[in-house]
This record gives structure tokens, sequence and C-alpha cells, in this order.
């Protein structure tokens, strides 16, 4: 495998970021068993290094399946976690992204094109899925006649969600609901858990939040087995929803949390042994509050707070005057860090361009005013 942390470390230009995205792309292949080739490994080392673009590593994987007549089953898995890893890292890479139906749907095409022919298409079926963690029972899907609509709605919802007043553990508890709402509709054949989790990281990004990959790599099954528990319910087995591991997936990873993350505990049948940590006190969580070192951006923080604000504005605020300074050192230092966002984020030098609060941004705001109290 390849050494990721060794290259994110080294922090080369690009070679970070290819590094990360790589490190998430393969470690998802998990949550449906499978592994990446060793051949994919290393043109995949070769794209980080920026030897070869993602399109060359793509050619390169797609002739060397080509070039075998014959493969087995497990080749087979391979060929598909090659060439959704390469697809993965390829949206990963990409600073586009679209809160809507079409940008879900978009992103299965786009993970999966070339290797299912419903790539991008809701499926027009019901489903079942017999879970490991479950004993073999089954999650309720959404039907197929409500699939559309109820992705439509699930998105609206959290559009119109108002994340003001929220702390972190409180942001992070309501983002582990939408993301188990949202999984729980499984609108393709194949290949739910994967797009959830590359419009999740997406989304997240987009929020401000950095996104801990170690989380993808090392904890993918337990990610899809913690989404299969808190949409699963049997009265007649005292079994209840339990979001309660996936939120401890999410303290991982966005809070720097310290949860230990085992599949065994997610079993409906599993029973803490006396030999062993009790499982409340080994799923214990390190409660940042996200606020910057920064004292430039902890006063761009608190001047924005719940509003929008243009850069005269803020400066009148915060008694400045230099703008070009106020720039340089508060406002593209919150941005780029994740905590500030333009008001329209296509046309930065729109004439009624105004700032505000990131999701991030609100977390740090509202943990600073119970500082101040």
């Amino acid at each position: 495998m390849i050494d990721f942390d060794t290259y994110i470390k080294m922090g080369e230009p690009g070679g970070k970021e290819r590094a990360e995205a790589w490190k998430t792309a393969i470690g998802l292949q998990a949550v449906d068993g499978l592994k990446t080739s060793e051949y994919l490994n290393r043109a995949a080392a070769k794209h980080i290094e920026g030897e070869i673009s993602i399109n060359d590593v793509s050619d390169l994987v797609r002739s060397y399946y080509k070039s075998k007549t014959s493969r087995t089953p497990d080749e087979e898995g391979m060929k598909e976690a090659d060439l959704v890893s390469i697809n993965i890292t390829r949206l990963l890479n990409e600073k586009s992204f679209s809160f809507s139906l079409y940008g879900f749907l978009s992103i299965h095409r786009e993970i999966f094109k070339g290797i299912y022919k419903f790539a991008g298409q809701i499926r027009d079926y019901d489903i079942t899925k017999k879970e490991w963690v479950l004993d073999g029972d089954t999650v309720l899907y959404a039907p197929a006649r409500d699939l559309k609509a109820t992705i439509v709605w699930e998105l609206q919802q959290e559009r119109e969600f108002n994340y003001s007043g929220l702390d972190i553990s409180g942001i992070v508890s309501h983002l582990a609901n939408f993301t188990s709402g949202l999984w729980q509709i499984h609108p393709f054949g194949e290949g739910n858990t994967r797009t959830t989790a590359v419009f999740l990281i997406k989304y997240l990004r987009s929020m401000g939040f950095e996104v801990n990959n170690d989380m993808f790599e090392k904890h993918s099954w337990y990610f899809r087995n913690a989404l299969v528990r808190a949409n699963y319910q049997n009265l007649q087995k005292n079994i209840k929803f339990d979001s309660h591991f996936l939120e401890l997936f999410f303290q991982n990873l966005l809070m720097d949390g310290n949860n230990e993350l085992k599949n065994r505990y997610l079993h409906i049948k599993y029973i803490e042994s006396t030999e062993e940590p009790t499982h409340t006190s080994t799923h214990t969580s390190t409660h940042t509050s996200l606020v910057p070192d920064n004292p430039n951006i902890k006063r761009l923080i608190e001047a924005i707070g719940d509003k929008q604000l243009s850069v005269k504005e803020i400066l009148e605020i915060v008694g400045l005057k230099n703008r070009a300074n106020f720039i340089e050192y508060s406002l593209s230092p919150a941005i780029n860090e994740g905590y500030v966002r333009h008001l329209y984020p296509d046309s930065p030098r729109h004439p009624r361009q105004k700032y505000l609060l990131t999701v991030k941004g609100l977390a740090a705001y509202n943990a600073l005013q119970k500082q101040s109290i």
C-alpha cells in the first residue's frame, strides 16, 4: 500500500491534496469488501508525485485490465475498486459542488461510469440487503416510487436548516442525522454508501470543515455499519434506531475525537465483555470548539456573527481603515481556513459582495460568545 502519511507530511505543492484524495478513495472501497490492485497503487503514487495526471492513471489501469484475457472474481472486484478509486480521486480534487438532486445523481454517475450501466440512474425497483451487523436482517429502504421526491425533500430540509446557535457538538449531531437520512433513501442499485460519502465530504468542505481522511481510509466499514444501525428498528427484539455510533464517527471526523470504533460494537447481539473496557468509557471524544488561534480571524468572526457584511461595514465594526491590510491579514486567512465565505462565491468582485460565516465559522462564533459570558 501507499504510505499516504509521508506524502501528506511532505506537503509538496498539490501532492498533499492528491494524497489525501487517494487515501479516502481507496479506503472507501472497503464498504463493499473491495481492495485495489498493486498496479493501481503504483500508478497512484506516480500521480501523487506529479509524474502523471489522473487521466494517465485511468488510461494505464484500463489498458492493464484490457490486456488480461480472463479474470478471476477477485480480479473483477479489484478492477471495480481501481476504477472507482480513480473516479473518486478525480471528484475529490475538483473544487466544484452542487448541493442538489442533480449534484447527488451526478456524483454516482461520475464514480461508476463505465462500471455500472445504471450509473447516475435512480432504481425502479425495491431493494433489501442482508446485513451482518443486523444478523441477516435488512434496513427498510425508500420505495422506488418515492425516490426522487424523497431526495429533493431531504436536501431541501437541510438547505433550510438554521445552524445559528449550535455549538460544534450540536452541528455534528445534526450532520450525522442528515447523512443517515440521505443514505437510507438508497436510490441506486449499487454504490449508495460510496456516493453518500463523497457527497458528504464535498458538502462538509463547502461548509468550511477539513475532513479527517483517516476516518474513511481506516473506518469506512464502520461508517456503513453505523448508517445501518441508525436506520434499523425491530421493536419485537427491543432494538430502536440508534444514531449514537454514527455520531461517534462524526466526532472523530470533525472534532479530533478519539472514540474507539470497533465493528463488533455495532452488531445487534453484541454484549460487552468484562475483559475489555466498557462500551461507554472506550467511546470518548475530544470536544474542540474550532476557535482559531489567529486573533485577527477571531475578531473578524465576532464582527460578522450571524450577519452578511461588506468589507466597508466590517472595517467600521472592527475600527480599521487600511483595507489592503485587512484583506491580507484577516479576511483572506479566514476564508482560506473555512470560517468565512463569499455571498457570491462565483463572482468574487461582485459589486454587492458581502461576507458571512460558514457553518464552521458559526460554531466558532458560538464558542466565542460562550467564552465571553
